[in-house]
This record gives C-alpha cells, sequence and structure tokens, in this order.
C-alpha cells in the first residue's frame, strides 16, 4: 500500500498575510515596489503580477528592472513558504494571454526540506538592507564568494567576481552612466520623483536617510538622484574603499524569463550575504544605455546579457526603506491558478 501525505489545508488570512508581507520586502528600482499578489482560486498558492502603474520607464524602458524586482519578492514568498512547512512550486509567466500575471507560486504540498536553500534564510528578508555607505578596506572571503556563485547558478544565473582589470572597467563604466544620467533632466527628474522625506507615510521610495554619501575622492559612482552640481545639490562626502568589489549578475538569454530568474538570484544572493554580515549595493546606472551595457561584458566568458552590478563588502547596513502595506499588495478577490 502507497502512502499518500495528507493534503495541507488552504492558506488563512494570516498566512496569506505572512507571505505577502515577505514578498513585499523584496529590493526594487528607486524602491518602487512594481508587483502585487492575489489568492488562486484553490486558496493553495499565490499569483504574482507586475504592477505598470509603478512602473520607472526611462531608467527601465524595456520593463528588465520590473521582472527583476518580481523575481525578488518571488524568491522571498518561497522563503517564506518554507516558514509555513509549505514547499514552493513555481511557475514562471503561466499564461501567454495575461502577460503582467509573472508567476504562480503553488504551496499545496508539505515541505520536504528544512532549509532547502542551505541556511536558514527567513531572518533575513526583514534583516537585508541597500548599503549606500563606505565599506571597509576589507575583501569578502573567497568561500564566502563561493557560496553566492552557487547560490546563483541553483537560480541559472551566473555571478562572476571581477578581478581588478574588470572591476575598472565597470567603474568606468558606471561613472559615465551615472554622469549622462545627472546631466539628463528628464531622467534626474524620474529618479528625484521616488525621493521621500524623512518619517514619509507613502510606503515607497528612498528616504533621504538612506541616500548616503558620496565619494570624496570621486573614484566609487553611487548613484546620485537628484542630479549633480549644477544639475542638484551636492550631498555630504565620504572617502569609500579604494577598489570596491564588484560583481555582475549575468544571463544567457535577456527576456522576460531571464528577468525573473535574475531577481530570484538576486535576491538568494542578497539573503545569504545578510547572513554572512556581508552588505551590498546594486548598481543600476550602467545598465539603462544600451552601450555601457554591452561593455559590461567580459569578451572572454563568451556571450551573455549583464543585468546587475552588485558592489559587496562590509560596513554598516544602511537605512531601511518603506514598504506599502499588506492591504495594498494583496488584492481580496481570488485569481484563478
Amino acid at each position: 500500500m502507497t502512502r499518500t501525505s495528507a493534503p495541507t489545508p488552504t492558506l488563512t488570512p494570516a498566512d496569506l498575510r505572512l507571505l505577502a508581507a515577505a514578498g513585499g520586502a523584496a529590493p526594487s528600482l528607486h524602491n518602487s515596489q512594481p508587483w502585487r499578489f492575489a489568492p488562486t482560486r484553490d486558496g493553495h498558492g499565490l499569483a504574482v503580477y507586475a504592477d505598470p502603474g509603478r512602473a520607472v520607464p526611462l531608467a527601465d524602458p524595456v520593463g528588465a528592472a520590473r521582472h527583476i524586482a518580481v523575481g525578488a519578492a518571488l524568491f522571498n514568498l518561497r522563503v517564506a513558504a518554507g516558514r509555513l512547512g509549505r514547499e514552493p512550486v513555481v511557475r514562471l509567466l503561466p499564461d501567454a494571454a495575461e502577460p503582467g500575471l509573472l508567476a504562480v507560486l503553488d504551496v499545496s504540498g508539505p515541505a520536504r526540506e528544512r532549509a532547502p536553500f542551505g541556511r536558514d534564510l527567513h531572518p533575513a528578508v526583514a534583516a537585508r538592507r541597500s548599503s549606500r555607505e563606505p565599506f571597509a578596506q576589507r575583501d569578502v572571503p573567497e568561500a564566502v564568494l563561493g557560496e553566492l556563485i552557487t547560490a546563483a547558478r541553483a537560480e541559472g544565473v551566473a555571478l562572476a567576481a571581477l578581478e581588478e582589470d574588470g572591476v575598472r572597467r565597470v567603474l568606468a563604466l558606471t561613472a559615465e552612466a551615472e554622469r549622462r544620467n545627472a546631466a539628463d533632466p528628464a531622467r534626474t527628474a524620474e529618479s528625484r520623483a521616488w525621493l521621500r522625506p524623512d518619517g514619509d507615510a507613502s510606503g515607497d521610495g528612498i528616504p533621504q536617510s538612506a541616500l548616503g554619501p558620496q565619494d570624496h575622492d570621486a573614484r566609487v559612482p553611487m548613484r546620485e538622484f537628484a542630479g549633480f552640481p549644477p544639475y542638484g545639490p551636492a550631498r555630504p562626502s565620504r572617502r569609500f574603499e579604494a577598489l570596491p568589489q564588484l560583481c555582475t549578475l549575468t544571463t544567457p538569454g535577456d527576456g522576460p524569463l531571464d528577468w525573473l530568474r535574475t531577481g530570484q538570484a538576486l535576491q538568494r544572493v542578497w539573503l545569504l550575504a545578510t547572513v554572512h554580515g556581508v552588505r551590498l549595493t546594486v548598481w543600476h546606472q550602467a545598465v539603462e544605455w544600451p552601450d555601457t551595457r554591452w561593455a559590461l561584458r567580459d569578451p572572454d566568458e563568451g556571450p551573455g546579457h549583464v543585468q546587475l552590478v552588485l558592489r559587496v563588502g562590509y560596513g554598516a547596513p544602511g537605512a531601511a526603506t518603506p514598504r506599502r502595506p499588506v492591504a495594498e499588495t494583496l488584492d481580496g478577490p481570488v485569481a484563478a491558478p
């Protein structure tokens, strides 16, 4: 006789809120949070949608960053499902007739492993921060980088830790892209629109306290959301690391599936880095211009599409950014599985 596991009960309102809160803690370009969730009709999962009303069209004209953000939210949902004792099964782009539906998460079965990602990543969902602060003159050990590389590979994405020549090339490309962005009034206006005063109740965007300083020696090109002088006000400066430690996330293709996988890889890497006490900054500037994005590729590594540049290191965790309430991101009406 074959023993079958009893089916898990349908998700309770508390379960749905826990999942949606975890998904909503994901990173996104300018903290735009371009996602929404809806329970599936069978009560055993969540449908995950892109929210086109939260687009950043100049910095993200094809929606790659929006898909990456939703992918990161989806990975958080997978982690939270484990906390509920459920096995997350994901279908990406499940319905060609509904392009806004980017994924369906089914959690109808019991969890098969206690630590499916090698470590308990759930506490890191809330602890993760984007740090725009200077990092210490201390490299992330090769053993930790190896874990991050393996984590990205598990999601179908290649993480490469750059050597010095690659770091200098990416620094120059990012600085060039940042100069273009700061000199473009429309792009500056778009990024400035996502700035928030500290204590603002909008639930999205980047508060002033999270911006961090600029590099006193102008070696590390941090994004200037309001534009550099004379285009915008000067920010305080501090000395950053002499040569930052940089990684790239690269996919073989460059379409919605690749972007969703990149988002899941990004979040898996970021949560694991948080467990190790490693800070992370996403540099998006160079992927916003076709020529600088193309030049991010390492020709010795063969064909591929660089989706993001990551700065890693040890330092202050960075300020928390606001989150939209679950009532805004979790739909009441059910969605078809």
